[in-house]
């Protein structure tokens, strides 16, 4: 039976889209069989899916979908049945899709920079989980190398009983310059910072959804 991730965060901008899509493309190139679910209106994630599938040659595939609103559960269950992995990319400022993708969900991943205002902003996602009866893991987003702030943030968001993910992702450019390629950044720079960030990431995750 596939695990379900769905990642949510109400606060635009928390680079929700861009960790869908490292997780998706490294989960398929370590030969898992994964559906990468889209349900923002804005398509981002559907656009970059358009440009990989033209370019997809020799790469992993991905299955790959698009579904807004009350279709949003049918949609990951359907997936569900060919797939080892689903992961939900949900829109901010949308409580029906996130509330339908997130009770669906084995684990909810909440993207966060680690700012004050950041953290504000997302105790509305964590309380959204909280209320689904979901497990919610946040994920430190563009992490400055070093800083007292970020430090504070992530010792306030501990403080608060919520888990976050040891791996941590930098603020880096092969991020954004792998998804401008329609790959994601273990494909396209594969011995970059950020590509170990990811693989770290994966693994760390592997081993939470075995234990659910």
């Amino acid at each position: 039976m596939a695990k379900v991730i769905t990642i949510a965060q109400q606060k635009g901008g928390a680079g929700k889209t861009s960790l869908a899509i490292h997780l998706a493309t490294e989960w398929a190139r370590s030969k898992k069989q994964v559906c990468l679910i889209d349900c923002d209106p804005q398509g981002s994630a559907a656009g970059w899916a358009a440009f990989r599938q033209a370019t997809e040659g020799q790469l992993p595939s991905l299955d790959f979908r698009a579904v807004e609103g009350w279709k949003v559960p049918g949609e990951i269950g359907s997936a569900g049945r060919n797939s080892d992995i689903v992961i939900v990319d949900t829109p901010p400022h949308a409580e029906t899709a996130a509330r339908g993708a997130m009770r669906a969900a084995d684990l909810v991943l909440t993207p966060m920079q680690p700012s004050p205002m950041d953290l504000w902003a997302t105790r509305a996602s964590l309380e959204m989980a909280e209320a689904e009866k979901v497990p919610v893991l946040v994920v430190f987003n563009r992490v400055p190398p070093r800083g007292k702030v970020a430090e504070a943030v992530m010792t306030e968001l501990k403080s608060m009983g919520t888990k976050a993910a040891t791996t941590t992702l930098g603020n880096r450019q092969a991020f954004v310059q792998s998804l401008e390629q329609g790959l994601g950044v273990t494909e396209a720079f594969g011995r970059s910072l950020a590509a170990q960030e990811i693989k770290a990431l994966v693994k760390e995750l592997n081993r939470r959804l075995a234990r659910l």
